[in-house]
């Protein structure tokens, strides 16, 4: 399956890069190759209602790699500014001493601040949406006028070849008039279309999410959706969908949605009709407010694969509350026989 996976990367021809820290070029059309520089995570914790616990510090939690405790780089909560931890004790808890980040424009080479989401919407204009078009046009805008705390938004849609309808743009204007531009194509290729939009996702730093308007199943895409969930864990994206009861007569790709959207962190939302989506609207809306972005640099580790990541909330009083996170990241190394140190690259 992995081999189906770099051959459609190698076809698609795009180049990656991660975490904002700058991409190594590929010397490899098979391989995509990222530093590893900083590993970011998107953590919600909650109580058994539901409920989304805030106020938590760095000190708070504990997190490990292939079991190996790490120690935290940078913190944030919410829309509240990035934090650099600069006191880790020993065993990887990290202390209470942090420090404001300060923000500056990335264009300049100065500090970007983390705050605030990137989201990108995925819109399904396939002919599984014939019917239902102008109210998932009115859907999409109804929601993008509810996010708040979101710095930038962008607009793709997708039938058979994706279409970047609107550019990442704090713009909100822009981005409505791009819904209203767009049109019903013909068959779905969801799944070429998500892998495309992950890799543009992956670039950034902070909070990105993917939010997909989808109501059918995808039938013209080369790629497995189990590939564009993992890729999408690795580069510490979360996915929502976002469909109708309709989309629940194709069983199969009612259960992808939710695989994949749990995979990443996200959540899979199917209202009655899409004029009944409000909730889901609430719903995401809430969480990108509501997650702690933490991050790591990577300690010493022998796996040159899939990472494993656990997270855990420290102190007896924080153990009756959830965490939902992405799981890992897959790691992979060039073809040269003996690889320098910055050789070591992954999908993060």
């Amino acid at each position: 399956m992995m081999k189906k996976y770099f051959l459609l990367l190698c076809l698609l021809a795009i180049p990656f890069s991660g975490g904002g820290a700058g991409a190594a070029a590929q010397d490899d059309a098979s391989r995509i190759r990222v530093s590893v520089v900083l590993v970011q995570l998107n953590v919600a914790v909650t109580d058994n209602k539901g409920n989304y616990v805030s106020g938590l510090g760095p000190e708070d939690f504990m997190i490990t790699e292939d079991k190996i405790t790490e120690k935290t780089a940078t913190f944030e909560e919410g829309n509240g500014p990035t934090r650099r931890v600069i006191d880790v004790g020993s065993d990887g808890k990290s202390s209470a001493q942090v420090f404001d980040m300060p923000s500056a424009d990335s264009a300049t080479g100065g500090t970007a601040q983390f705050a605030g989401a990137n989201v990108f919407i995925l819109f399904d204009t396939s002919n599984y949406m014939y019917r239902g078009f102008v109210f998932a046009q009115d859907a999409i805008a109804d929601f993008i006028r509810s996010l708040e705390g979101v710095s930038k938004l962008a607009l793709y849609s997708y039938s058979r070849d994706l279409s970047k309808v609107t550019t990442l743009t704090p713009d909100r204007s822009q981005v409505l008039r791009g819904v209203r531009n767009t049109v019903a194509g013909d068959d779905a290729a969801l799944y070429n279309g998500l892998l495309l939009t992950v890799k543009d996702a992956a670039q950034l730093t902070g909070r990105k999410a993917i939010v997909v308007f989808s109501n059918g199943p995808d039938n013209a895409s080369l790629v497995p959706p189990e590939d564009v969930a993992e890729l999408a864990q690795s580069t510490g994206t979360i996915i929502y969908m976002i469909s109708t009861q309709q989309a629940e007569s194709e069983p199969v790709s009612t259960a992808v949605f939710e695989r994949m959207s749990k995979a990443t962190g996200g959540k899979a939302y199917f209202a009655k009709d899409w004029q009944d989506e409000k909730q889901a609207f609430a719903s995401i809306r809430d969480d990108l407010a509501h997650l702690y972005a933490i991050s790591y640099y990577p300690a010493p580790n022998p796996n040159r694969g899939w990472r494993a990541i656990s997270v855990k909330l420290v102190g007896k009083n924080l153990q009756k509350y959830h965490i939902r996170t992405r799981a890992g990241y897959r790691l992979l190394q060039t073809t040269q026989a003996t690889p320098p140190p910055e050789s070591e690259t992954a999908l993060k």
